[in-house]
């Protein structure tokens, strides 16, 4: 009997440990974040891209900004060990930055690592910011991303989240964009926000790590109170 109290407790220890790690690793995608998004405004965005292969590196990450919401300005901050290439096109309507209309606008943003046999390692991130700005008058912004292996896969983070249906396999970063206020507009639109020390997505992953450990350290000590308690009857059976 107290054999299949153990097994009992065990299973449902590694259920809760494993379903931890399965919310861990849904989290895991390439994303977008910034500080403050304000319509009308700039931002500096950061990209977040971790490595999800265990036997390779991402050494080039593509990002391709929304076609049909055009950003007049687009500044890239240099990363140590890696190269940029900016791509540029006609925008789909006009847009105009400080008065003046620009007939060119930043279409693709192409991070590559110097070192191919570096870039981003199993189980770490990286992070590439870029000032941008004025962001248009939406809701959202969607950017497509592609993440390039040194083995030569290339996983594509380009499926767009639908309303109330399930999160895609390989969603593209979504960034959310608040409506102007009447007093933080101006300071928004005059200078970029401040890089996030620490996105959404890693607090998600911590809180499901912290979980599972918790879950499962909880599930040992049942374990070992059931132990104890059946020797002890069959401890006393015996005298």
């Amino acid at each position: 009997m107290w054999r299949r109290s153990i097994r009992g407790v065990v299973v449902a220890a590694g259920a809760v440990f494993f379903v931890g790690l399965g919310a861990t690793a849904a989290s895991a995608h390439v994303t977008v974040t910034a500080e403050a998004a304000t319509q009308g405004g700039y931002a500096a965005l950061v990209f977040r891209v971790p490595g999800e292969r265990d036997d390779a590196n991402t050494v080039k990450v593509d990002v391709l900004l929304p076609a049909d919401q055009p950003l007049a300005s687009v500044r890239v901050k240099p990363h140590p060990g890696w190269s940029y290439e900016i791509r540029k096109t006609k925008p789909a309507r006009p847009v105009e930055a400080e008065g003046a209309k620009v007939t060119e606008t930043v279409s693709e943003i192409i991070w590559t690592a110097d070192d191919q046999k570096a870039g981003i390692r199993p189980d770490e991130y990286d992070e590439f910011a870029v000032s941008v700005g004025p962001l248009p008058k939406a809701d959202s912004m969607v950017f497509k991303a592609l993440q390039y292996y040194d083995d030569g896969e290339v996983v594509r983070w380009i499926q767009e989240p639908r309303p109330n249906a399930p999160e895609p396999e390989r969603p593209a970063p979504v960034l959310r964009l608040l409506p102007p206020s009447a007093t933080g507009a101006a300071q928004a639109a005059s200078e970029p926000t401040r890089v996030p020390e620490d996105p959404a997505g890693t607090r998600t992953a911590h809180w499901a790590i912290g979980l599972s450990s918790a879950a499962l350290l909880v599930a040992l000590a049942c374990a070992a109170i059931v132990i104890r308690d059946s020797f002890s009857r069959r401890a006393g059976s015996g005298r």
